[in-house]
């Protein structure tokens, strides 16, 4: 099982950025525990961030026939890119949405997800275990 984990803008500065919202891990200290549980998994993991939303629409494109599972960050462009859900529309490898707040009790503008109707599921709320519950769920996403 191929894992691609996609990570959107300003997840670089994690465990600097509004850190009692998001905490003080920093997004190199999650792909450390990622990679770790993948191993005990037996799941092959990608990990990339960037704040460009074109660089994750190409991401995505790509993924199609290399991965099994996205599992998505996509941060901001959450609430903003449909840019973003066509793309995971359009390639059709199931995509999991993720984050590390809890986005439906924080401002109004975050309730809403442009990208939450195409993915498979969401996860949020729980800081970077997020991203350990995101990787439990791909791996069995197809079972």
């Amino acid at each position: 099982m191929k894992i691609l984990f996609l990570n959107g803008p300003n997840l670089n500065l994690l465990g600097t950025r509004e850190p009692e919202i998001y905490g003080r891990t920093t997004l190199a200290d999650i792909e450390v525990k990622v990679r770790e549980r993948a191993t005990k998994l037996g799941a092959e993991i990608g990990f990339r961030q960037t704040n460009l939303e074109g660089e994750l629409v190409a991401w995505i494109q790509e993924s199609k026939g290399k991965f099994d599972v996205i599992v998505l960050n996509a941060a901001a462009y959450t609430h903003t890119s449909v840019a973003l859900r066509d793309a995971i529309s359009a390639v059709g490898v199931p995509t999991i949405e993720i984050h590390l707040s809890n986005v439906h009790a924080r401002e109004e503008f975050r309730h809403k997800s442009l990208i939450a109707p195409v993915c498979r599921g969401q996860i949020c709320g729980f800081g970077a275990n997020s991203y350990i519950l995101a990787l439990e769920a791909a791996v069995t996403v197809n079972g």
